[in-house]
């Protein structure tokens, strides 16, 4: 009786954890790139597990399953903590930026202003061949 309870909040830390990365790798690139995208994200919570797991064995074995109940917890935390330190506060889905490495009249920059930067204009942004880095905060 107490085994469904525990599924569904394992389910549910779960979901959380694994439904942002999927929005997040989504909206950060074009669906070209995307297999390539989920499969590094893949590896990545892959080599996290293999970090993981073992110190819950060993941990779990030698001093008992409360305090590595508590240590994989901070662990958590620290990882939770990290994102948001690393994440910026304002990340909007359309930025302005400039692209001066575009002729006049490319097929990308129907709607772009002509500024002393290049040509300017707004979109939903990733990173791609038209845009291969992350453009400056204004």
């Amino acid at each position: 009786q107490l085994l469904l309870p525990l599924w569904f909040v394992l389910g549910l830390g779960y979901s959380l954890a694994q439904t942002p990365s999927g929005r997040l790798i989504k909206r950060s690139a074009d669906p070209v790139d995307r297999p390539a995208l989920f499969a590094a994200q893949f590896a990545l919570s892959h080599a996290c597990w293999l970090i993981t797991y073992p110190i819950a064995g060993l941990v779990g074995a030698a001093i008992g399953l409360p305090f590595t109940f508590i240590l994989l917890g901070v662990i958590g935390a620290g990882a939770l903590l990290a994102a948001i330190w690393l994440w910026p506060r304002h990340d909007p889905d359309v930025l302005t930026h400039a692209h001066e490495d575009l002729p006049h009249g490319h097929s990308h920059l129907e709607d772009a202003v002509s500024t002393e930067a290049g040509f300017e204009h707004s979109h939903g942004y990733v990173v791609n061949d038209r845009h291969p880095k992350w453009p400056k905060a204004s």
